[in-house]
């Protein structure tokens, strides 16, 4: 795939980006082109997963809409194919499913898609879930005076989105990284799963109460498996939230 490298422009208007809806059912994938055409937004659709991969070579969306049920290629296949590639491994992906099932929603989530969308849904809330993805993904950091924020042997550097653990380059998506972020800018502080919604996540409150907050817990699950031995520092607060503990020996 092609390594195209996207406008900073995109992120501040609408016009300028790109989602690719990757959806086999024609009214469907029309109503969501309808959709995100009103609020400005460049779509193109696409009806199977060999088609999606085809889009995307020819063009890096800023955002996929991702049916899972597909022919040819599954959704999950496309996923794979996506988060496997230097190229397009930080292309924000909303999934969307028709199955309910709790696992079939965590699998979506570990593939590494940044958030799911059962069917049938509202179309408002599908603009909602795509403007709160495309906002975490491209505006500033969290301010943090320009400092590195550290933990044991894990630093970030907020201005260059660059991750080291022990000194090596730790590859991250813009969800994963800014998730990171908070827990290390609030080290020792317990955060609720609607805190970092609202924080990591960049999504107002009145936008994080219509997205479930089990997406948290997956992008936790992920990045606790990217940090190794410091995962384990990214504690479960049991029906709160989470919070980072540095052991004092790591201080």
């Amino acid at each position: 795939m092609k390594d195209q490298t996207k406008d900073s422009a995109s992120a501040l208007f609408p016009g300028n980006q790109r989602v690719l809806v990757v959806e086999d059912e024609p009214d469907i994938a029309a109503l969501i082109a309808y959709q995100l055409t009103r609020e400005g937004f460049r779509v193109e659709t696409v009806a199977n997963g060999t088609d999606a991969l085809g889009a995307v070579s020819r063009e890096i969306p800023d955002l996929v809409v991702l049916d899972r049920m597909l022919p040819s290629l599954s959704g999950d296949e496309v996923l794979r194919e996506l988060k496997g590639e230097a190229a397009t491994r930080t292309i924000p992906v909303l999934v969307l499913t028709a199955r309910r099932e709790q696992q079939d929603r965590i699998e979506g989530l570990e593939l590494g898609a940044d958030d799911y969308l059962t069917k049938p849904f509202s179309p408002r809330e599908l603009v909602l879930r795509v403007k709160a993805i495309l906002r975490r993904a491209h505006e500033p950091a969290i301010d943090s005076g320009g400092q590195l924020l550290r933990a044991g042997p894990v630093s970030v550097d907020v201005n260059s989105h660059q991750v080291l653990f022990e000194g090596e380059e730790l590859s991250l998506t813009p969800t994963e990284f800014r998730l990171l972020q908070s827990l290390l800018e609030r080290k020792g502080r317990t955060q609720s799963r609607q805190q970092l919604l609202e924080k990591a996540w960049g999504v107002e409150s009145h936008v994080s109460d219509r997205i479930h907050t089990r997406t948290v817990d997956m992008h936790i699950r992920r990045l606790r498996a990217k940090l190794g031995r410091v995962g384990d520092w990214i504690e479960t607060v049991r029906g709160f939230g989470y919070r980072l503990r540095v052991p004092e020996e790591e201080i």
